[in-house]
């Protein structure tokens, strides 16, 4: 495993986070992906260069994990601008959409590209070994969708060609596994409150408690149910329901009302929790309050969410505490907290740095597999060692 780098990433349903080899590079990229039909019309080359490599992702991905092999992709920032950019849908399985797959390979490629070696790559061709830890949503690992998702990935070269994108044009980067972990979302989030990078324990008093975490994300909810510093299979639940389609209707209605069309959902998610100007748009070049829209849906939402969480509680009822993580949780933190001091008045948490919120699956999966790295790079010392002193 010593040439193959580590690679961490969480491709949520809003964006893709990642980190990479010892921490030193990560990556967000908004999960959006548009298919071209054909080439990109190429600017001047000079004047593309300028540009940033994360704004302008333009490229063609061929493998065999992949439904439709070959194709050419608008990824993150430049697909938001297009008409015909797809979001993963309500309803639909991560391990089972291209898009998934799309977002994955791209920022491998990318890390590839931006590191040292890119430099001294033969015809413009590099091969790259990765140890990749990630993640599924609960419902997905318990219907064993994981397996599949692993073999697949695993089993085969992948490569990303770069076409119209700043700096990288012409290069190709063929992917390979040496490993691959997938873990449970709901279980990864465990380890980010109880270790740090270094995989010392620093919440102590976390690690014999009971406690729920509910994760929140765009297509789903996890429910995690932790005893006995292990996620409680049985006990753990996952719901068909994330922030997703809450988002479009504010989208739709927004453009039905005020003339206004947002990009994506992140500009949603941005208008709904940055620190200024709050649940305001601007309409004609005017500030305009859209409060009316985005307090009933996300209210509406928040109640369903509420809801899970009461009746997990009550099958758990030992449990001392509920942590909200995920990026849903950040738009519906408020609304939880009203509801939660109106009713039940649960012992819960959020994470009041939104930041690490987001970043909590990726850095989870980076403590997890460099766990796995430090465990397996070590045992055969110790075989080693057993059996020279046996001699």
């Amino acid at each position: 495993m010593s040439n193959s780098r580590i690679a961490a990433i969480d491709v949520g349903n809003d964006a893709l986070k990642a980190n990479f080899g010892k921490l030193e590079h990560s990556l967000y990229i908004p999960n959006v992906v548009a298919r071209d039909m054909e080439d990109r019309p190429v600017i001047g080359i000079e004047e593309l260069d300028e540009k940033d490599p994360l704004d302008n992702l333009h490229i063609r991905v061929h493998s065999p994990a992949l439904q439709e092999n070959n194709a050419i992709y608008r990824v993150g920032n430049l697909a938001t601008k297009t008409t015909n950019s797809t979001e993963l849908d309500p309803g639909s399985y991560k391990s089972e959409e291209d898009q998934t797959l799309i977002m994955l390979f791209a920022s491998l490629a990318l890390d590839t590209v931006s590191g040292k070696d890119a430099k001294s790559s033969k015809n413009n061709v590099i091969d790259a070994n990765y140890t990749l830890g990630t993640g599924l949503p609960l419902r997905e690992v318990k219907e064993g969708k994981d397996v599949g998702y692993r073999s697949q990935l695993l089993g085969s070269v992948h490569q990303v060609e770069f076409l119209v994108t700043p700096k990288y044009q012409g290069m190709k980067v063929n992917i390979k596994f040496d490993e691959v972990k997938v873990y449970p979302e709901g279980f990864a989030a465990y380890v980010n409150l109880v270790m740090d990078n270094d995989l010392n324990i620093i919440n102590k008093e976390l690690i014999d408690k009971q406690i729920l975490i509910q994760d929140i994300g765009g297509l789903s909810t996890d429910i995690a149910v932790i005893r006995n510093r292990n996620v409680d299979d049985d006990k753990a639940q996952g719901f068909n329901l994330g922030v997703s389609e809450s988002l479009e209707m504010i989208r739709d209605e927004i453009l039905t009302k005020h003339g206004v069309e947002l990009d994506s959902r992140r500009d949603v998610v941005d208008i709904i929790t940055r620190k200024n100007d709050r649940h305001h748009i601007m309409v004609k070049g005017s500030r305009t309050n859209v409060h009316d829209i985005t307090d009933r849906i996300l209210l509406e939402l928040a109640k369903k969410q509420y809801r899970y969480l009461r009746n997990v509680w009550q099958k758990n009822s030992q449990s001392e505490i509920c942590y909200f993580v995920g990026g849903g949780s950040a738009v519906l933190k408020e609304y939880i907290k009203t509801l939660n001091n109106r009713l039940d008045g649960f012992n819960i948490d959020f994470f009041e740095d939104e930041n690490e919120s987001i970043w909590m699956m990726a850095n989870a999966y980076y403590k997890l597999i460099s766990d796995y790295i430090r465990k397996n790079t070590k045992e055969p010392k110790k075989q080693e060692q057993k059996a020279a002193s046996s001699k």
